[in-house]
């Protein structure tokens, strides 16, 4: 099967197969749409399970950074990478993937910008950097976008517990949070700030015994997440957790969280809304750090705009929840349309002005 046939191929503008024989690289660089600008996105290094696994990753996550900058209003286009690696990997190693990807990165001249995700850390930005100029969300520009990240998601909560419940405040609202890494953490915060009661699971002991120990939060295996008796149910790992097997289990009535690609397929989205769970579509939900970061690509930073755009995506939300409803429609699909009207309307400009 070719990759033009693949199932989550959606119009890529780009697709980019990156091999070295010398550092041992496998790579692809997936650029969905640079409508608005520069194709955008992270860089995973994960060990997937397979090729295809690999593939349909990049496609999925450029495809949803296309629409996440589009629904912000962000001047930014949607790319994604992943580097099918083991992501312990360490020392001469790491940092021989690590330049060969740079490389590659710095020969499509802007095309595609890259930022830490899943498995990479700033130090390997650093290291990437060396070898090209294409990099975002660094200490010395936006910083750490996790915060971002989790304010976002924080306010998107917010707006499905006021649209679902009708409720103004978080105070004694269970939520049940999947992954503790830096967004999930952060957000485990605001959860406790606002008087929420905190139900978490990760891999990651440490982490666990630090939230539980400075949140007051209760501790789950990994499995018995999905069926705890909670208001929102937050995913902060990795995707397609909204599956088949965890339908059967939720008892949460909105699904609000930051992970990315948390429906396994849009099947699933269907079967949230006519279960009547409302569902925030993840990539508006999760835009903070996008919004935060992107300002690196433009040159100009400015934290007070990032941190009211941010703010925003409560009103951005509720305004999908409220056409979801009028129009019985599932939210994913409400979102969708925003994100391709904006980019066909970009379009026309763009060919109108020729």
């Amino acid at each position: 099967m070719s990759v033009f046939d693949h199932l989550e191929f959606s119009h890529h503008e780009q697709i980019v197969f990156c091999h070295d024989s010398e550092s041992g690289l496998h790579a692809i660089i997936a650029i969905h749409n640079t409508t608005l600008g520069s194709g955008a996105g992270g860089l995973r290094m994960w060990n997937y399970d397979s090729f295809d696994a690999a593939v349909t990753d990049a496609l999925r996550l450029s495809k949803g950074m296309s629409y996440k900058s589009a629904v912000a209003g962000l001047a930014c286009g949607g790319g994604k990478a992943v580097i099918i690696a083991d992501p312990h990997i360490s020392g001469e190693k790491r940092e021989k993937l690590l330049r060969a990807f740079g490389k590659y990165v710095q020969s499509l001249g802007g095309r595609y910008w890259v930022a830490e995700d899943v498995g990479i850390s700033v130090d390997d930005i650093k290291i990437i950097m060396e070898e090209s100029d294409y990099a975002f969300g660094l200490p010395d520009g936006s910083g750490d976008p996790s915060p971002f990240t989790a304010l976002g998601v924080f306010e998107g909560i917010k707006a499905a517990v006021k649209f679902q419940l009708g409720y103004d405040t978080l105070e004694g609202i269970k939520v049940a949070v999947q992954g503790l890494g830096h967004v999930g953490s952060y957000l485990c915060g605001h959860l406790h700030e606002a008087g929420a009661k905190l139900i978490v699971t990760d891999i990651n002991q440490d982490a666990l015994n630090r939230i539980a120990s400075d949140y007051g939060a209760t501790v789950v295996e990994p499995d018995a997440i999905y069926a705890q008796d909670v208001d929102v149910y937050a995913p902060c790992a990795l995707g397609a957790t909204i599956n088949d097997a965890t339908l059967l289990q939720l008892k949460a009535t909105i699904i609000a969280g930051a992970a990315n690609n948390q429906l396994k397929t849009m099947k699933h989205g269907d079967i949230l809304h006519n279960k009547g769970i409302l569902y925030a579509p993840d990539y508006v939900i999760n835009a903070g750090g996008m919004i935060n970061a992107s300002g690196d690509i433009y040159g100009i930073y400015s934290r007070e705009e990032a941190t009211q755009k941010t703010l925003a995506l409560y009103h951005t939300l509720m305004d999908i929840f409220t056409e979801s409803h009028r129009s019985n429609r599932p939210t994913y699909i409400v979102a969708d349309e925003i994100a391709e009207t904006k980019l066909r309307g970009q379009q026309s400009e763009s060919v109108a002005g020729d």
